[in-house]
C-alpha cells in the first residue's frame, strides 16, 4: 500500500503530523458490540483514561477480520507474511486530560507468529499467538475460529457472520449515532510493558459500513479480561475493507495530580 493523502469515508480529517509508522489493510470485518457496565470497564483502564459511554453504557467490541498489505516504515516487507486472521477486543475511551476520543485495546490475537512479534516489538500491542481459521462461505458470509495458544484462561471465539449490504442510513452516518460513536476514533491507547499508558495516532479509511447478522457460537474473550456481560442482543456491523495507518507510539503526558487518577466515566450519547 503506497503512502497517499487519505481521509475517512465519513468526513475529511487532517492527518496527524509526521509520518505513519505502520499501515495495513483489514478485510471482511465483523464489528460485534455488547453493552458493558461502565464501572466494571473503568476498573480495567490504566491511568489517564476514562470510559466513553453511549446510551449510558460502556461498549465492548470484538472484531474478527483478516489482514494483508502489512507495512512497517523503513522495514522490508516481511517474507512469507501474507494474509492472516486477527481478532481484537477493545473498548472506547477518552484521554482524561485532553478529551481525545480513542480505542483502548485489551487484547489482539493473531494467526501469524511473525505478526505477533512485530506488533509487540514496534507498538507494544498486547498481541497473542492464536490458532485461527477464517472460511468464506459466500460473497459476504464467513466462519471465524480463534483459540489463543499458551493461555492461562480459556480464550475461544467462534462465530458465523454475514454482511447485509450497504444502506443509505449507514453510508450517511451522523454524529450522535451508535455507528458514528464506534467508528469515528483517531487514537489508539494501550498499556506498555512497564504499565504506563501510551497512545498512537491512527487514521482509518473505512469502506461503507453494513448491517450484519451473526451467530456467536462461543465467546470467552470478555470473561478472560474480567468483564461479565449480561444476556443481551449484540449489535453487529460488517465492513468489506478498512485501511489503517498508525503513527509512532508516544507516552501520554502525565496528569498534574500527584497520585494515580482513578478511571472515570465520560458520557457521550
Amino acid at each position: 500500500m503506497r503512502e497517499m493523502k487519505v481521509r475517512t469515508s465519513q468526513r475529511p480529517r487532517p492527518l496527524p503530523s509526521g509520518h505513519w509508522a505502520m499501515n495495513q489493510r483489514w478485510n471482511d470485518l465483523l464489528l460485534a458490540h455488547w453493552r458493558a457496565p461502565a464501572v466494571q470497564v473503568a476498573r480495567l483502564l490504566p491511568a489517564g483514561l476514562q470510559v466513553d459511554t453511549f446510551m449510558g453504557a460502556a461498549w465492548l467490541g470484538i472484531v474478527p477480520f483478516w489482514v494483508d498489505q502489512l507495512k512497517l516504515r523503513g522495514v522490508p516487507s516481511f517474507l512469507g507474511l501474507r494474509g492472516y486472521p486477527e481478532l481484537h477486543v477493545r473498548t472506547y475511551v477518552r484521554d482524561l486530560e485532553t478529551g481525545t476520543p480513542g480505542v483502548y485495546s485489551f487484547s489482539v490475537d493473531a494467526g501469524s507468529l511473525l505478526a505477533v512479534g512485530a506488533e509487540r516489538l514496534f507498538f507494544n500491542l498486547p498481541c497473542n499467538w492464536a490458532e485461527m481459521r477464517l472460511n468464506q462461505r459466500s460473497e459476504r458470509e464467513f466462519w471465524f475460529y480463534s483459540r489463543r495458544r499458551f493461555s492461562r484462561r480459556p480464550a475461544l471465539f467462534k462465530a458465523r457472520y454475514r454482511g447485509l449490504g450497504p444502506t443509505r442510513r449507514l453510508a450517511e452516518m451522523q454524529g450522535g449515532s451508535l455507528e458514528y460513536f464506534l467508528t469515528e476514533r483517531n487514537c489508539l491507547f494501550i498499556r506498555n510493558r512497564t504499565g504506563q499508558t501510551v497512545r498512537a495516532n491512527i487514521h482509518m479509511v473505512l469502506s461503507p459500513l453494513e448491517d450484519a447478522e451473526a451467530e456467536i457460537e462461543c465467546n470467552d474473550l470478555a470473561a478472560a479480561i474480567g468483564i461479565h456481560l449480561q444476556p443481551q442482543e449484540p449489535v453487529f456491523y460488517y465492513a468489506r475493507r478498512l485501511a489503517v495507518y498508525v503513527w509512532p507510539v508516544e507516552l501520554m503526558r502525565p496528569l498534574p495530580a500527584p497520585h494515580r487518577t482513578p478511571a472515570v466515566v465520560a458520557p457521550t450519547g
